[in-house]
């Protein structure tokens, strides 16, 4: 499997900085796009806690950059791991790739000396390594010491989870980009019904435009409720 497939297969049209509400993290998010590709630093590590839009920015980042020309890659490392190191051949070649969940290679010796082959080729070439994790550097678990200092010798960046206001926004803002409005009451009544994480909610958001459309009915609280009651 090709970096450029595993590219083609992952990214999702919705996940682009437009449709990223920052909130409390728009420093990063600023941080991000600021950081134009030639130039330094080559690694950057982002890290948070799951629900806080990790892999919607990965995928922003590689959308961007393809826009621009940079030939990219986004590699979900869990997805990945059962076809071994090798699905990094050739991805020191582009100008950024982008690894998500990259605690998933700790203890594992080839896959942990492969990317940091990778980003010794990408440094050789002035692309970047772009990496996710759940936790700051040092907590990775990952052991080789010369690929913890690369990852925490760049630029480390920060994600926190919304509060309850930042998730309503951030549901209308998903809402206003599909085309329909949503409710305040109605997002407030889906945070205390469903799973709080932002996946969970903006999933379950497009289930909820896919049925009003079918019904022809507003997202008003009983619609939606009879949705809910009915799952």
């Amino acid at each position: 499997m090709s970096a450029q497939l595993a590219l083609s297969l992952k990214l999702r049209d919705s996940s682009v900085f437009a449709s990223y509400f920052a909130g409390r993290n728009q420093a990063t998010v600023d941080a991000l796009r600021a950081a134009t590709i030639g130039q330094p630093p080559t690694c950057v590590f982002l890290h948070g806690p799951a629900g806080s839009g990790k892999t919607h920015l990965l995928q922003a980042l590689c959308a961007a950059a393809s826009q621009q020309g940079h030939p990219v890659a986004y590699l979900p490392l869990p997805d990945l791991m059962a076809m071994g190191p090798e699905v990094l051949s050739g991805c020191g070649e582009l100008s950024c790739v982008c690894i998500d969940d990259i605690e998933s290679i700790a203890g594992h010796a080839e896959w942990e000396r492969a990317v940091f082959r990778l980003h010794q080729q990408l440094d050789e070439r002035q692309g970047r390594l772009v990496v996710a994790a759940h936790v700051p550097p040092a907590a990775t678990g990952i052991r080789l010491a010369d690929l913890r200092s690369r990852l925490g010798g760049g630029l480390v960046l920060s994600l926190q989870l919304f509060d309850e206001l930042e998730r309503i926004a951030a549901l209308q803002l998903r809402a206003q980009l599909r085309g329909f409005d949503l409710p305040s009451e109605t997002a407030q009544y889906l945070l205390r019904r469903l799973p709080r994480d932002m996946a969970s909610l903006c999933a379950f958001l497009d289930e909820l435009d896919e049925a009003s459309l079918a019904a022809q009915r507003r997202l008003t609280v009983p619609f939606v409720r009879a949705i809910v009651d009915s799952r």
